[in-house]
């Protein structure tokens, strides 16, 4: 992992109350060290609870445009204004579900970095197109839609979280070696025309991970910890993700 510093965010979803803001934030809290990043992403109106116990935020999501009239959007300066530092986009449930293409993750990514927010830029293939052999070409596309915008420079302030589609929410995990492999593909990528900026970057694997395989996905060398689902709603099984996160220091 090089000098790289392992990250563990925690992705809510459309979960979380008031009384999940209270049993997880001490727990986290606790868990936090130099050693390790810990990013916990509520749905919005959570937020600001979270911010205020200490917690390291994110939002789920930001709109790609500046203040006006976008009714249900949330703009990027306020998630900054409320004290978060990082922000999801591209996540695979906006990409299918929501139809945001390449380009608007690519805008979103834009406006993040506009504000000052850190985006975690989401990657991944469905299991129709890993099946068909397009994992590389799929990845490959997404990230080069931010670099052909914003310039390869705009990765240095960004993580990657490759997230195979037909792993998340599933049970299903890729395994250590096949996460490793589409890592590595990543890292070389960028090292490509950059070999310092891909040694510096920070990439999560995200799908299904758990207590029970996040040391062995994390021991790869170039997966840098995790964007955690179900798991980051349950004190126990988060803290003991970290924790594996940790032991690759």
């Amino acid at each position: 992992m090089a000098t790289r510093k392992p990250m563990v965010a925690g992705n809510w979803k459309m979960n979380g109350s008031k009384e999940l803001v209270q049993q997880l934030s001490d727990a986290i809290n606790n868990v936090k060290s130099d050693q390790i990043d810990v990013v916990v992403f509520p749905p919005y109106p959570l937020l600001p609870m979270l911010t205020a116990t200490g917690v390291t935020t994110g939002a789920q999501t930001v709109s790609e445009n500046e203040p006006g009239a976008f009714t249900g959007e949330v703009d990027a300066q306020l998630i900054k204004d409320l004290g978060c530092q990082y922000t999801l986009v591209g996540h695979s449930e906006r990409r299918s579900i929501y139809g945001e293409s390449n380009d608007t993750v690519a805008a979103k990514f834009a406006r993040a970095q506009q504000v000052g927010l850190t985006p975690i830029l989401c990657v991944g293939e469905s299991e129709e197109q890993r099946e068909q052999g397009q994992t590389e070409l799929v990845v490959a596309a997404q990230i080069d839609a931010v670099i052909d915008k914003l310039g390869l420079a705009a990765l240095k302030d960004s993580v990657i979280a490759y997230e195979p589609v037909w792993a998340i929410g599933t049970g299903k995990t890729a395994s250590p070696e096949q996460a490793q492999h589409v890592h590595k593909f990543i890292r070389d990528k960028i090292a490509a025309n950059s070999s310092d900026l891909a040694q510096g970057l920070t990439i999560l694997y995200g799908g299904s991970v758990n207590e029970k395989n996040s040391e062995l996905l994390f021991a790869q060398p170039d997966i840098d910890g995790g964007l955690i689902g179900g798991a980051s709603l349950k004190a126990e099984l988060f803290t003991a993700i970290c924790e594996s996160a940790k032991g690759t220091v």
